[in-house]
């Protein structure tokens, strides 16, 4: 069975800095588009961050600049480098995949179709 398991939230200040991990079983990551998405209370999932299996980075636009995705294949890990962090990024992240995103649907939660948990990320003076 697939598994995706992430890790790495917590609290932290404003303009502090987190790593998220998604620890992958089962199935290849460079094999699949990986994301990275967030759904704050009463709020609608959205996509933050997804890599391609050829390695093409995409990004929401509040993103951009200040977080990173990137994957050890090695380790068959994905990783999310979350710098400059904003009370508005306080949500639950989770770690997604899927072998196929049609159009340019890079970000779009009904993309993918294979999910971790989710760890909570809460940003807070």
């Amino acid at each position: 069975q697939v598994q995706l398991q992430e890790s790495g939230g917590g609290s932290v200040q404003p303009g502090g800095s987190l790593r998220l991990s998604c620890a992958v079983s089962v199935i290849d990551i460079s094999q699949n588009y990986m994301g990275w998405f967030r759904q704050a209370p009463e709020k609608e999932r959205e996509g933050v961050a997804t890599i391609s299996p050829s390695g093409k980075l995409y990004y929401d636009t509040s993103v951009k600049g200040r977080f990173t995705i990137s994957r050890d294949i090695a380790k068959n890990t994905v990783h999310l480098q979350m710098n400059s962090l904003e009370a508005a990024d306080t949500a639950m992240y989770y770690c997604a995949a899927t072998t196929i995103v049609y159009g340019n649907r890079w970000l779009s939660p009904g993309s993918f179709g294979t999910w971790g948990q989710g760890t909570q990320v809460t940003v807070s003076s």
